[in-house]
């Protein structure tokens, strides 16, 4: 099994068991591909682990319109009228720079994922 490879996607999915961004299925998926894949796994126990892994985050990508629509929306209440124009004018910037999908570590480790394995252009 390629090192580096393994490497990538052990620290993507260790983000995505760990972060609060994260939603409790995700926690849980990731979690089970860090119990499925030690250090010393198979190549194919690693491929298998990760088709599933990549499976389960597969159209789950928060779009940046969704996540704009959100900040204007409930997350007004979340963050409060100041953080929520602060949080719209940074996401209305990396959209006009051509961002696709939501920026939190929980979205960031996942799109690199989807995106290493051709899933999603990032």
């Amino acid at each position: 099994m390629d090192k580096e490879l393994f490497d990538f996607v052990a620290e993507r999915a260790d983000i995505l068991s760990k972060s609060p961004a994260s939603k409790q299925d995700t926690q849980e998926a990731a979690k089970a591909w860090l119990q499925a894949v030690p250090a010393d796994a198979s190549e194919d126990t690693f491929n298998e682990a990760t088709e599933k892994l990549l499976d389960f985050l597969s159209g789950r990508m928060l779009g940046i319109d969704d996540l704009i629509a959100f900040v204007q929306g409930p997350g007004v209440a979340i963050f409060g009228e100041e953080g929520a124009a602060q949080m719209l004018a940074a996401q209305q910037e990396r959209k006009a720079q051509g961002a696709k999908y939501c920026n939190c570590e929980a979205h960031t480790a996942a799109g690199e994922l989807l995106a290493k394995f051709g899933r999603i252009e990032l």
